[in-house]
């Protein structure tokens, strides 16, 4: 895997290549630009549709997409499901499939690419700041309690490897916020604090040093500092140890590849993250909490370091994907029925 931290000019240049290149061949597959299998390409009477929206969250314009389900009459009464994407990620690629088949379930959902990334405003770009992403899902809340049709005391989350870190945090505070449920949780603050699976415990002062550094960089000479995943060659993905990162520099850069998703960060970023933790404060939540992770998941210890700490959750449950990797449950079909099926009984009962 190639490590890069880059200033703003070469890191633009090699990004604004790949999405040109991409976006060519993107438009030729789906007019929303989704990269999932099923997903939708034109609206039909009778069926889930698919609607573009936008709208301004503290000064930035966010992308979304609302899914509606089948026969939507907009005089009726439903549920609803704010999902909050995977880091690195887009509105089209898990958190669409999982919003479109949730929709297939009868509910209203709502896909939004964060502030900073994806479509979304926001400058610079690529920062990964988690309050901002947990303002994100209050966002998404403000919009859709405003949605027609949406019963305002029926409203579910669902956050997806990093979001869902950012979900557990946005629930804690939220009670808008009915059902709370996470797949495959990634706890940004901890991995980038202490490294994947604890690995860099012991260059913590330093990675902050390099931080601080980024940011005055930022501030003294108006240049971005990026850390991350530029770019990979089939070799550097081969080289890769850990599942998590091979299984999704091939999801990311390869099998669902986007033009707006990329593995950069800015570095100044770490300095918040770094000192943020998404598993604090969980007896927060009060609300029923349904957390998904595969059994074969090298970042389900996260899950596992979360969970228990949801002593004043209504209800609680850990359900395991049997056999599934952390990216397996993003795309892998027998995953995702499996994981939808829960997500629906868990809804159906609490929303």
């Amino acid at each position: 895997m190639k490590k890069v931290t880059v200033l703003v000019a070469l890191a633009m240049s090699m990004i604004d290549t790949a999405i040109v290149n991409a976006q060519s061949k993107q438009k030729s597959q789906n007019q929303y630009s989704l990269v999932y299998d099923g997903a939708i390409n034109e609206n039909k009477a009778g069926q889930v549709n698919i609607h573009p929206v936008s709208y301004e969250l503290n000064a930035n314009t966010i992308s979304a997409n609302v899914y509606t389900p089948a026969n939507y009459d907009a005089s009726k009464s439903y549920p609803a499901i704010v999902v909050a994407h995977p880091n690195g990620g887009v509105k089209e690629q898990t958190a669409g499939l999982y919003a479109q088949q949730l929709a297939e379930a009868g509910y209203i959902t709502l896909v939004a690419d964060a502030s900073y990334q994806g479509a979304s405003g926001g400058l610079p770009r690529h920062t990964d700041n988690p309050a901002f992403r947990t303002e994100d899902i209050r966002g998404m809340a403000d919009f859709i309690s405003t949605y027609k049709g949406f019963d305002k005391n029926r409203m579910g989350v669902l956050g997806i490897c990093g979001g869902g870190g950012y979900t557990l945090k946005a629930a804690q505070s939220d009670k808008r916020l009915k059902a709370v449920a996470t797949l495959s949780m990634f706890n940004s603050g901890e991995v980038r604090r202490n490294g994947f699976q604890n690995s860099q415990l012991n260059t913590i002062q330093e990675r902050l040093q390099q931080a601080s550094d980024a940011r005055k960089e930022e501030v003294e000479n108006g240049n971005i500092l990026f850390s991350g995943v530029a770019s990979v060659t089939d070799e550097e993905i081969a080289q890769t140890t850990t599942d998590l990162y091979r299984e999704g520099l091939v999801y990311y850069y390869r099998t669902h590849k986007h033009p707006n998703s990329t593995f950069l960060y800015t570095t100044s970023s770490l300095l918040d993250l770094m000192t943020w933790d998404a598993a604090a404060n969980m007896d927060l939540i009060n609300q029923p909490l349904l957390m998904i992770a595969g059994s074969r998941a090298d970042t389900k210890y996260m899950t596992d370091e979360a969970f228990p700490k949801a002593v004043n959750a209504k209800s609680k449950e850990l359900f395991l994907v049997d056999g599934a990797t952390h990216i397996e449950t993003y795309w892998k079909p027998e995953y995702v029925s499996q994981i939808v099926d829960k997500l629906i009984s868990f809804y159906q009962t609490n929303l």
